[in-house]
């Protein structure tokens, strides 16, 4: 993709969220003249706080906006005429998707329509225009024991945050199909690192453990995820909107397949040696609880086909970025509780709502 127009702006839904955030600051360091329009509806997972080492950048807008309202995103598209879009903004807690299936729908399914059209009423001049849509593999079910997902995988989502996510892939490849916009589908195994939004495994498990309160694992902990770093994570999306061909599907992995009961260990270990506990001690912690339906047993991706075609590949070690990672959680403390006490607040508003039906 043609990077000899600085004009061009750079529009990032969800931008105040853990990965728009981090995909925020690695944009300024690769296109360090390009306008950045930040677009979010700053809900318990946004923080304006994760935006704030760009408060005073002149290249930089803020739009407070829910992509659910058609009229808001479509006045951003006009004002702002991105040439790049990194479509974030979702509701992604699946526990939450089974409870409240619908707002996953709304946010997830219609949200995304809403871009498609208003990208598609800007861009019939536009040239080396990108859409990146960025998704999850939760898109593809469960693996067995062994293989792992690649981009021409069938879809089998399990939970309705899987399968309002599948819905929004399919519509971003129709609109390319069918209307030609330059689509690009990313798929991405699990994010980890700082920032990350306290109701996800590791921050909670940190958060528990230095509080010594019980830490939850569902079933038997035998479920497997593979984990990425974040900034890897969105390295692989710059790349995809750089060298990625529109209609395309690239699934971004680093290789580090974690047990979940054998990675809650090693969170607790590493709380214990940063905080002078005898290692092993916060093991004890752990407390099994009825899985919850729908869980798919693992998750792995083959990115072979993605690193070669975006000459891309994960740089950060699991063991040392997983050591970071804790300890930003254990060095940042208060920003935790105050995002801790906006999903409470989230959650207190959400079941009065939901009560009041």
């Amino acid at each position: 993709m043609a990077e000899a127009d600085p004009r061009g702006a750079i529009l990032i839904t969800g931008a105040a969220g853990f990965i728009g955030s981090a995909l925020m600051r690695r944009l300024r360091h690769r296109w360090p003249k390009r306008p950045l329009v930040a677009l979010d509806a700053l809900t318990y997972a946004g923080d304006r706080e994760n935006l704030a080492p760009f408060e005073d950048d002149p290249r930089f807008t803020f739009v407070h906006a829910d992509i659910t309202d058609a009229d808001a995103v479509q006045a951003a598209f006009a004002e702002h005429r991105p040439q790049v879009v990194f479509h974030l903004a979702a509701e992604t807690h699946v526990d939450r998707s089974i409870l409240d299936p619908l707002a996953f729908v709304r946010t997830n399914v219609e949200g995304t329509a809403a871009l498609l059209h208003a990208a598609r009423g800007v861009w019939s001049d536009t040239p080396d225009a990108r859409f990146v849509m960025v998704s999850t593999d939760e898109v593809y079910g469960a693996l067995g024991p062994t293989g792992a997902f690649r981009a021409d995988s069938p879809l089998d989502p399990s939970s309705p945050y899987s399968a309002s996510k599948a819905g929004a892939d399919l519509l971003a490849l129709a609109w390319h199909r069918t209307f030609g916009l330059p689509v690009i589908v990313t798929r991405c195994s699990n994010n980890y690192g700082p920032r990350q939004f306290p109701e996800k495994l590791i921050p909670v498990v940190v958060g528990r453990a230095l509080a010594g309160e019980p830490v939850p694992v569902y079933g038997r902990g035998d479920n497997v995820r593979d984990w990425i770093h974040v900034d890897d994570h969105a390295d692989g999306l710059i790349a995809a909107a750089e060298r990625g061909q529109p209609g395309a599907v690239y699934c971004f992995g680093a290789d580090n397949e974690q047990q979940n009961l054998a990675l809650v260990h090693r969170i607790l270990d590493a709380v214990d040696a940063a905080t002078g506990r005898d290692v092993g001690h916060g093991r004890g912690l752990v407390r099994f609880v009825t899985d919850r339906p729908g869980h798919d047993f693992r998750y792995a991706i083959d990115a072979e086909e993605t690193r070669a075609a975006l000459g891309w590949a994960p740089r950060v070690p699991f063991a040392a970025g997983l050591a970071a990672t804790v300890r930003w959680f254990i060095d940042n403390a208060e920003w935790c509780r105050r995002r801790r006490e906006a999903a409470k607040r989230f959650e207190e508003a959400w079941y009065a709502r939901r009560e009041a039906r």
